[in-house]
């Protein structure tokens, strides 16, 4: 993920409700109030601007009833004034409306359910202490703002300064009356009547006396509400027998709409963010797999991320971000006191498998038929990113990419699993790097298989009998190095001495996503994925239970992680291992049922038999990017669905479950057309399908066994 540490985050969220839109997100307990000494908050580009959030009636805190979230950005609160002890329960409930935009809205109600009129005084008590999202998450405030506070009638304007960086938020609403504190009311509420009155805080513009507009059309509808709208008008419309499985995909779709950031460069292009509350900026890996996952439902954000990343592509070395040319970036953080990231600066670049993703994903993007001269254009930064295969990141020359990180400050592990203890023994000791990951030289495999593709469509045979030819001999290279007969399973990683790091770790079920595993060997790879061990009932388990470091409640020994177990689940179906490839997607599939249908970044690797509900991991990010489009890629892979636009064929070959019942799409995006799938079972229509393409009923070949047919075929004549 990003950099997260079980040892330097500010512990477990608790009972929370987290809303995002975009870049800003809010953070607060049950009951909807904020405290600025736990995790929570409004955030507007990386810095608190509200970080205390109470609301009192006639003193008293509210007690919370229900908390709901009605969509990504919007959220209910139910609560009551606390019962003093002795006396009886009070006939006030409050209800909060809030919706997060670049800022918050709350509307309040004060419901009396007496018979006798009741009077209230409502007070709001708000703090803002700009700090970064760093420190708030590491619970660590290193920065203490020069604050000045103004009331007016109609507002609460508080401004901070730090170092001549000038920061500033306006608390406004209508005839309340306002202090240093906050704002107050007192009201009678009638007799089974109620009181409202409406709250909106905003971040001063370039710390002018001008808040930003927290505006809504004519018609009532808020701006995050809008860009909601036009988001599902864009992408497909699922019809799901299964109310269950409906329900997953709709909140999927929902959340992969409400994590999208602009690119600050280019606001006409958006990218969709790791995962809330932390990670709400781009990321390299997190964006171009989830990218990648999405896109059934909308390929220009996988064309927009690698726009994107192009862009800040390495062009230089620097020890201390990591920096080198032609590397994808690890993250973007943009606020002002970038000191607090990894890099010290706004990009770091300390990831050894963002780049051959990027190859990878622009491969997939040209078989989806989109905009081929941008694909043309972004083919420079493609084999830009194989030279950094090449020549940094194959540090010794033995064909392998390996990582070290270039300076103490820097992630010491540089793949998906980058926590400091996410590389180990089966004993449990720590690898020691340089280490080669085994997924990674998957990527770098699929990469050149993907840049080959790329070069035979494009008429330059000689490129792509290249790239297939170093792409056959990095396979079975690892092939050689990397498997352990004697366990029947391939190791995690190399280590320093390229001993191989024995543990049975899920990391090789993505080596089988890519075809880098010998088909002789995939079925002892899919037994031990599907073992017991391995298994939980829920997922695949990032660490198997008999090895040293396994703890089901860990971040990256023991726990599930669902979009993990998506990639491990396609290539258990490319590899021919479709009920192997079922089971895993029902398993998450029914974990949704537990977490409100939207799957959280991971959660505890305990057994199904022991735990009849998922066990929810304390710190998971949620919504979450990878795990919000876990659902659309697995209902990719259990149908099949293949297009290639230049092959002009559209392959489908459905072995869903008996229990999703029909499944109908319209909408679908697939070159400049739009098609609509049916299917039931294996039986599957397609419909509108672009002129001169051809529905096929099976499985598309492997890359790697077309480009081989190809060149085959171009020496026969």
């Amino acid at each position: 993920m990003a950099g997260w540490n079980a040892d330097t985050a500010a512990g477990p969220l608790g009972a929370t409700v987290t809303l995002v839109d975009g870049s800003n997100f809010c953070i607060s307990g049950l009951a909807g109030d904020m405290y600025s000494d736990r995790p929570h908050g409004v955030f507007n580009e990386d810095t608190r601007i509200v970080s205390r959030w109470r609301l009192t009636v006639n003193d008293v805190t509210l007690e919370p009833l229900a908390a709901r979230a009605l969509e990504p950005y919007r959220a209910v609160f139910i609560g009551r004034p606390a019962r003093a002890a002795g006396h009886a329960d009070s006939p006030l409930i409050v209800e909060r409306n809030r919706e997060v935009g670049s800022g918050i809205q709350e509307e309040i109600t004060v419901r009396n359910h007496s018979r006798e009129p009741a009077v209230c005084v409502v007070e709001l008590a708000m703090d803002a202490d700009f700090a970064d999202l760093f420190e708030v998450k590491d619970a660590r405030i290193i920065r203490h703002w020069d604050q000045s506070r103004h009331p007016e009638d109609d507002s609460l304007t508080i401004k901070g300064v730090w170092r001549g960086m000038h920061k500033g938020v306006v608390l406004q609403a209508p005839d309340a009356t306002f202090s240093h504190e906050g704002l107050g009311y007192r009201t009678v509420v009638p007799p089974h009547g109620q009181w409202r009155t409406k709250v909106t805080v905003s971040p001063l513009l370039d710390a002018a006396e001008t808040p930003a507009p927290f505006q809504r059309q004519e018609t009532g509808t808020s701006p995050a509400e809008i860009r909601r709208q036009d988001w599902i008008r864009k992408i497909p419309a699922p019809h799901i027998s299964n109310v269950s499985f409906a329900r997953t995909m709709q909140r999927s779709h929902d959340d992969i709409g409400a994590l999208q950031i602009e690119d600050p460069l280019h606001p006409d292009r958006t990218v969709i963010a790791a995962g809330a509350p932390w990670f709400m900026a781009l990321f390299g890996r997190d964006s171009l797999l989830s990218s990648y996952m999405a896109l059934p439902v909308d390929p220009s954000l996988a064309l927009d991320t690698l726009h994107t990343l192009a862009e800040r592509q390495g062009n230089a070395v620097d020890a201390l971000t990591e920096e080198q040319p032609g590397r994808i970036l690890h993250e973007v953080r943009l606020g002002v006191s970038t000191g607090l990231a990894l890099g010290g600066k706004s990009t770091y670049y300390g990831t050894a498998d963002a780049t051959p993703l990027f190859v990878t994903l622009l491969g997939e993007v040209s078989r989806w038929g989109l905009a081929a001269d941008q694909v043309a254009g972004l083919l420079p930064n493609a084999d830009r990113a194989l030279d950094w295969i090449r020549d940094y990141g194959d540090r010794d020359g033995d064909g392998f990419v390996e990582y070290q990180r270039l300076n103490d400050q820097g992630l010491i592990n540089q793949g998906w699993k980058d926590s400091w203890d996410g590389v180990n023994f089966a004993d449990g000791r720590m690898a020691e790097p340089p280490i080669a990951l085994c997924e990674v030289q998957g990527y770098v495999y699929g990469a050149y298989i993907a840049r080959a593709w790329m070069a035979y469509d494009a008429g330059d045979l000689a490129l792509a009998r290249e790239l297939r030819e170093r792409a056959a001999r990095l396979k079975k290279q690892f092939n050689e190095q990397f498997w352990l007969p004697a366990k029947g399973y391939y190791a995690i990683a190399l280590d320093r001495d390229k001993r191989p790091v024995d543990a049975c770790a899920s990391n090789m079920g993505h080596c089988l996503w890519n075809g880098i595993i010998d088909a002789d060997k995939a079925p002892l790879v899919a037994a031990r994925l599907m073992s017991p061990e391995m298994f939980s009932g829920w997922g695949i388990r990032t660490l198997a239970t008999d090895m040293g470091a396994y703890n089901p409640a860990s971040y990256h020994n023991g726990s599930v992680w669902p979009h993990d177990n998506a990639m491990i689940a396609t290539g258990l179906m490319r590899y021919g291992f479709v009920d192997e490839a079922r089971r895993v997607a029902l398993g998450l599939i029914e974990a949704a049922d537990f977490t409100d249908h939207r799957l959280p970044e991971l959660f505890c690797g305990f057994d199904r038999a022991d735990f009849p509900e998922p066990v929810p991991y304390p710190t998971a990010c949620s919504p979450q990017a990878w795990a919000a489009t876990t659902p659309v890629h697995l209902l990719r892979t259990l149908l099949r669905y293949d297009p290639h636009v230049s092959m002009n064929g559209m392959w489908m070959d459905p072995v869903l479950p008996e229990s999703w019942g029909r499944v109908h799409i319209t909408n679908c995006p697939i070159g400049d057309g739009r098609i609509t799938i049916d299917v039931t079972g294996s039986q599957a229509t397609i419909d509108g399908l672009p002129p001169g393409m051809t529905f096929h009923r099976g499985t598309r070949p492997p890359l790697a066994d077309l480009v081989e047919l190809a060149e085959k075929l171009d020496k026969t004549g």
